[in-house]
């Protein structure tokens, strides 16, 4: 006669069945999707450059990069940073041309793409400036743990506190690392050397 299997084991088998092919779903998934969110930090997004086009987190990819949160109406840490930034590519040259930088506007609603454009180039034509739906702004931030908020002013306006770090990515769009507000520019600038020297070696 033959054997029967125990209700209990058909549950089981079943059960690895269905893992099985969860596990092989995820494997795919996180094959597919940019380092940078397999890694946990950065997501997808669809924003506006500073010359009113589309852009997509593909953006981040193929080159090392230099991404900063901030906006237009920043009194100090912004400009200082955007100053600092724009010696950085000086002090590294030809060196530093493999170089991307985007300048992410926390204060989107305020933030139009002309702005964005008029604020940079003052600085350098090396930062692309981005901006866009603010809710769509929000899933980026959070994602790169990017930490914003509305600090109301005397006149009723109000100004943004925000994280003032600039983050470092390599061509895959994976966090490096971080250059802190105010960091000497021999510290700043031998980090980014790490950063391009790493990424030709992998």
């Amino acid at each position: 006669m033959a054997a029967h299997k125990s209700p209990t084991k058909l549950v089981i088998v079943a059960l690895g069945l269905i893992l099985a092919l969860v596990a092989g779903g995820l494997t795919w998934m996180w094959a597919t999707k940019p380092a940078m969110v397999a890694q946990g930090l950065g997501a997808p997004f669809t924003l506006t450059d500073d010359l009113g086009q589309p852009i997509t987190e593909k953006a981040l990819l193929g080159q090392p990069g230099l991404l900063y949160f901030g906006f237009t109406r920043c009194p100090e840490v912004c400009p200082t940073t955007l100053y600092e930034m724009s010696g950085w590519f000086d002090t590294l040259g030809e060196e530093g041309k493999v170089l991307k930088a985007f300048f992410f506007s926390v204060d989107p609603e305020r933030d139009s793409p002309e702005l964005m454009h008029n604020y940079a180039i003052a600085f350098t034509n090396r930062i692309t400036g981005i901006t866009g739906d603010p809710a769509e702004m929000r899933k980026l931030m959070k994602a790169w743990r990017i930490y914003a908020a509305k600090v109301p002013t005397q006149d009723g306006d109000y100004t943004m506190d925000h994280t003032a770090s600039v983050l470092l990515i390599n061509s895959k769009g994976e966090f490096m690392g971080s250059i802190a507000y105010g960091e000497a520019a021999d510290s700043a600038v031998a980090k980014i050397r790490k950063l391009i020297q790493q990424d030709k070696a992998s």
